[in-house]
């Protein structure tokens, strides 16, 4: 399936093996490929891999797995090392191919991650990124279309094909302005996490800590929690279900306060079904007594963090105008040196922030510091904020 030769939109639509490997073919010595995928998982806990769109300047492809059984050259040309992958918001993209094949598909360049380098908002969408960098409005109808039916529509195979035709059309301009600013080599430390095989493996006994209040909770209630919690994530890795039709975060941290002693007890906990207390039910009592009887895994630093006093949220507030002053002069966003939240860590003892680490440091974190530590003193002149540091002035917005 293709438009007419005179179209803007054009794309490939290939659902044979044979026409995929001449497609990757065609690609081999490429330095880049714009890569995007669309999937489903509202009702797994692994993605469906739907649909993977491969472009480069004047060619777009949408490559069709549910048509193609053998996806083996695809897989060759993304694992190909000599080859970026260009990606806007990369961590579910790649998440499916780690689940495919136990590895990531690198190196990449992630545009979202990069964007505040340049002064762009931090975490932006892929359309006000491509109406910021080319002007186009992207079509939106097809934001919430279901992937896995076929045939797919023209329409849906250009929206998909703009994800990365765009983003060819971007890539080698966005590259070179990031070079002569001479941040290209920061980037390397933002992608490489992100190519951590480890970041896509998650580890159940480890998802207690993402629930929201575990911090709140008497230690019997936080060992039931931990042990809940991975019992559930591996229920639902086993039956490929989202966590949540097991039972939601809420129902999770109930179970554990009221520590139920017989499954008829569950059936009164508001949000756990009835049929999920009939069939896990005696699994669920055995977890609440074995909570009460060991100590909880101790709490990431993170969640004990207290509420900051008044004197550290003021210490924060200054130390932020001071970041927006580094991030004016040197032309960038300054949520990408440090969140609010950071900061707050900062002046709370936490030296694991991210600006007192690499090129952040060197462009805020020590100033940062040298302000708390009193070597800085910040003033009010002519409506500008001012800082006592070597040919350091500017205006707080």
């Amino acid at each position: 399936m293709s438009p007419p030769a005179n179209d803007p939109h054009q794309y490939r639509y290939i659902d044979q093996h044979a026409a995929l490997a001449d497609f990757c073919a065609s690609l081999q010595g490429v330095d880049w490929i714009a890569l995007d995928t669309e999937f489903i998982r509202e009702k797994s806990y692994y993605p469906q891999l739907c649909l993977v769109q491969v472009g480069v300047p004047g060619q777009a492809a949408c490559i069709d797995p549910l048509r193609i059984g053998d996806l083996s050259p695809l897989f060759e040309l993304l694992y190909d090392r000599s080859i970026i992958k260009v990606l806007h918001a990369c961590s579910q993209d790649l998440e499916i191919f780690v689940h495919l094949r136990d590895e990531v598909p690198g190196p990449i360049f992630d545009t979202q991650l990069a964007a505040p380098l340049l002064g762009l908002p931090e975490q932006m969408g892929y359309a006000n990124f491509v109406k910021d960098r080319l002007g186009q409005s992207l079509d939106k109808t097809q934001t919430r279309t279901d992937w896995s039916r076929r045939p797919l529509s023209d329409k849906q195979l250009r929206y998909a094909a703009d994800d990365v035709r765009y983003l060819a059309d971007i890539y080698p301009g966005f590259r070179e302005q990031l070079d002569e600013l001479g941040r290209l080599e920061w980037l390397q430390s933002e992608f490489e996490p992100w190519e951590q095989l480890e970041r896509y493996r998650l580890d159940p006994a480890q998802v207690w800590k993402r629930i929201r209040g575990v911090e709140k909770l008497r230690p019997a209630a936080l060992s039931t929690v931990q042990l809940l919690a991975e019992w559930r994530e591996r229920l639902a890795q086993e039956r490929d279900l989202p966590r949540n039709w097991i039972f939601k975060d809420d129902v999770l941290i109930d179970i554990a306060r009221l520590a139920p002693q017989q499954p008829a007890e569950l059936k009164k906990i508001r949000g756990l079904a009835p049929k999920s207390a009939d069939r896990w039910g005696e699994r669920m009592i055995a977890l609440v007594r074995e909570g009460k009887q060991r100590p909880p895994e101790p709490l990431p630093d993170w969640k004990k963090r207290t509420r900051p006093s008044g004197q550290e949220e003021a210490l924060a507030d200054i130390l932020h105008a001071q970041l927006r002053l580094l991030a004016e002069r040197n032309h960038i966003n300054s949520t990408v040196l440090a969140s609010r939240k950071d900061l707050v860590a900062l002046v709370q003892g936490d030296e694991d922030v991210p600006v007192l680490h690499g090129w952040r440091r060197e462009m805020a974190g020590n100033e940062l510091l040298a302000l708390y530590n009193g070597k800085r003193t910040v003033s009010v002149k002519d409506g500008s904020v001012e800082i006592s540091a070597p040919d350091f002035k500017g205006k707080a917005d």
